[in-house]
This record gives C-alpha cells, structure tokens and sequence, in this order.
C-alpha cells in the first residue's frame, strides 16, 4: 500500500529537519575552530612581537658595527615584514574598537591608491577609477576602512602580476526603502579563481599565492562587518576577478 500523503509529507519535513540540524553542527563546529584559531593566533602573534624588540635591537648594534649595509638592510626588511605580519595575527583575532565618523569613501581610496601607485607603476598596471557613487559618504572608521581597501588592492594587483588593468568603481544602491548602500568594486583582470576556492577566500591563513600570509581578506572581511557591510566575490576563470565592498551610505 502506498504511503499517505501525510506520511509523505511528515517523512519530507522529518528530511529537511536533519539537514538543518546537520548545517547548524557544521557551522557551529566551523565557528568554534575559528575561535580557537584566533586565541592561538592572537598567543603566537604576542610571543613574536615581544620577542622582535630585543632581537631588533641586538641584530641592528651588531650588524652597524659590522658595516655591512646592504645586510643591514635586508635584515631591517625582514624584521619589519614579521613584525607586520604579527600585527595582521592581532588585528583579525582581537576586538575591534571601532572609531565612528563621517567617512568620504573616494577621499580613502585616492589616498590608498596613491601608497600603493609605485607598485602598480613597477608592473605596468594601468589603474581606472569609476566613481560614481554621489554623495560617498559612509559612517565608519577611517583607518580601518582604508586597510580592507589597502588589502584588496594589493589582492588585485597580485593576482594580475603584470601588464594589466585594475579598476576602482563605487556606486550607490538601495536594498530597501529607507536602506541605501555605497558599494565599492575592486576589479582585477588577473587569471581568476578556481571555483573550489571561492568559497574558502575568506578563511584565516588560506592562500594560494606562494608568499601570501592569507591574512588579507579574512581582514577585510572582518572590517566590512564591523561596518555592518560584507564582500562579494564574482569570477572567471582567464577573464579575472571583483570583489565587491557593500557599506550603508549616508545620504
């Protein structure tokens, strides 16, 4: 005898049920590894950079009574690059405090682009701005802001390497009434991202480039929370990559 539509029905939502319960385990176990990671992380990063000050100090004295420039140099260099890297650990594991103001969002991407124009400038990539977005004003932390926008660009830049094109855009949209939102386009035309990657961008320490820290975009991420916003990604493969910045506007 055939089941009952009732039965059917039942044994359906008994079915979605389980898949919801099962969803919910994996994010709540995903979500309590990323907190362990980020108390480990936030140790490590602490350890390094108390451990910096006194091998900076005691290298450089050595190094200058030696009189080797350019090794003093590199050595210089490197301190400084962990040092930086220490400083990103903290910046995605710990709290944010997060500086509220009236924020021009063309001013913070003028003034990111300009520190990062002779990179773009050294691998002959030709930089576009769009802006469209009018007025471009957001509430939000500067400095923070300029970070996740600092992080995205280099993203491109990378990921192009060399010879191509990077194009900025913003512009103005509305989710719903009463809702209006300034979205910010960081368009590469790189070799794009494989589809088994897209979905894990934004995890802590995952790369793929083969010096990357894969601490950028799990910042900027994190920023474009704290502002109640996220990022978007779209790709193709041979044809490059967007991500894409939505922030509330003031209007």
């Amino acid at each position: 005898m055939s089941a009952s539509l009732s039965e059917k029905t039942d044994a359906s939502a008994t079915g979605n049920t389980s898949a919801v319960n099962h969803d919910l385990q994996e994010n709540l176990r995903r979500l309590d590894r990323l907190a362990n990671l980020g108390l480990v992380s936030a140790s490590i990063a602490h350890e390094i950079k108390n451990g910096l000050v006194a091998i900076k100090t005691y290298v450089e004295l050595l190094l200058e009574k030696d009189g080797d420039t350019e090794m003093t140099e590199i050595v210089r260099r490197e301190l400084k690059r962990i040092d930086s890297l220490a400083t990103q650990m903290l910046r995605l594991s710990a709290p944010k405090s997060t500086m509220l103001t009236t924020v021009q969002i063309h001013e913070v991407l003028d003034h990111s682009l300009r520190l990062l124009e002779h990179q773009m400038n050294g691998k002959m990539i030709m930089l576009k701005r769009d802006y469209r977005a009018t007025p471009d004003t957001v509430r939000g932390d500067e400095s923070q802001l300029q970070q996740a926008f600092m992080n995205l660009v280099l993203n491109g830049v990378e990921a192009i390497g060399s010879n191509g094109e990077l194009t900025v855009r913003t512009e103005l949209f509305s989710d719903a009434p009463g809702r209006n939102g300034l979205k910010i386009f960081f368009q590469d035309t790189g070799p794009g991202i494989a589809v088994e990657n897209l979905s894990r961008l934004f995890e802590p320490f995952f790369t793929t480039k083969k010096n990357g820290t894969g601490l950028g975009l799990a910042i900027s991420q994190r920023v474009a929370e704290d502002h109640c916003g996220k990022i978007e990604v779209v790709s193709e493969l041979g044809r490059g990559s967007t991500f894409i910045v939505s922030l509330a506007a003031e209007l």
